[in-house]
């Protein structure tokens, strides 16, 4: 991505959490694992993550710290210098979502009240409860603040093979995507759904709101016409791939149950990434058709 004459972000936030009451949560390659195979509107994901837990002799009480909280989350405002070279890339990306969906709204006769992205390293606190490395990058409508524990990414690359700038941009746009959803009272009307739904079809539900955010993140990249450059786009299938709830069950040592998947098949991901990136229309991202 073509970064460098982007303006970083100044909605941004640091946690120091270093040292909190919580257990050591997934760790390592796992860390991500959440997230992804789970969902936090779904039983059928996390369950694929507590199996593996037990397998590898872990705790799965660690993903709560037995109900602890961090003994001391300090929030601070450092200069940007500060920061690490990861973050600033991370604040350049959501600095550019921001200039785009306030176009997009603009269009519409509406503000873009943008999100506030909240780094922390191995543990924290959301409006949505515990934050820990263990739950990958989240979205919390109840703060409308986006969770990175930038370490994410390394994941992204050693452990599952998508490397680049790009991925960044697409982890990032993704979570801005359920921001969206949230200011526009999408995600409540989904939520509404699943709570009148079967566990199958509450899986479902949330499968069309992760492929929607995945469209939202395509459309952002199609609408910063100076941000892509040769390579960006298969980064980005790379990475959609990857992260794919067959793909990811298949990896843990399981048969692909499509029940559970609460975030979409890597085919599906990708088919709707590269939606958004082709027509950087997002009334083309409604992947719930009357479901709702």
């Amino acid at each position: 991505m073509r970064l460098d004459d982007e303006q970083e972000s100044s909605h941004f936030e640091v946690q120091d959490g270093r040292g909190g009451g919580f257990g050591g949560g997934l760790g390592g390659g796992l860390g991500m694992l959440l997230p992804l195979i789970g969902s936090r509107f779904g039983c059928g994901g996390i369950a694929v993550v507590l199996i593996i837990m037990v397998v590898m002799g872990m705790n799965p009480l660690s993903l709560i710290g037995g109900g602890g909280q961090p003994s001391s989350v300090r929030t601070e405002r450092p200069a940007t210098k500060e920061l690490t070279d990861v973050q600033r890339t991370s604040l350049k990306v959501l600095g550019s979502t921001e200039r785009r969906w306030t176009d997009i709204f603009k269009a519409e006769g509406q503000q873009y009240p943008p999100p506030t992205l909240v780094f922390y390293s191995q543990n924290g606190q959301s409006g949505c409860g515990a934050a820990q490395s263990a739950m990958g990058p989240f979205y919390c409508p109840a703060d409308q603040r986006i969770y990175l524990d930038t370490d994410f990414f390394n994941e992204m690359e050693t452990r599952f093979n998508a490397p680049g700038d790009f991925p960044i941009g697409y982890i990032i746009a993704h979570e801005v995507g359920h921001h969206i959803q949230t200011i526009t009272g999408e995600a409540d009307k989904i939520r509404k759904a699943q709570q009148r739904a079967s566990e199958a079809d509450g899986n479902a539900l949330q499968v069309k709101m992760e492929l929607q955010a995945d469209c939202y993140a395509g459309v952002w990249a199609a609408r910063d016409t100076n941000l892509m450059e040769e390579g960006d786009l298969e980064e980005g299938m790379r990475a959609a791939e990857a992260i794919g709830d067959d793909t990811l069950q298949k990896a843990a040592g399981r048969r692909p149950v499509p029940e559970s998947f609460t975030h979409g098949t890597s085919a599906q991901r990708m088919e709707w990434l590269r939606k958004g990136l082709s027509t950087g229309d997002p009334a083309q991202c409604d992947t719930f058709k009357g479901a709702i």
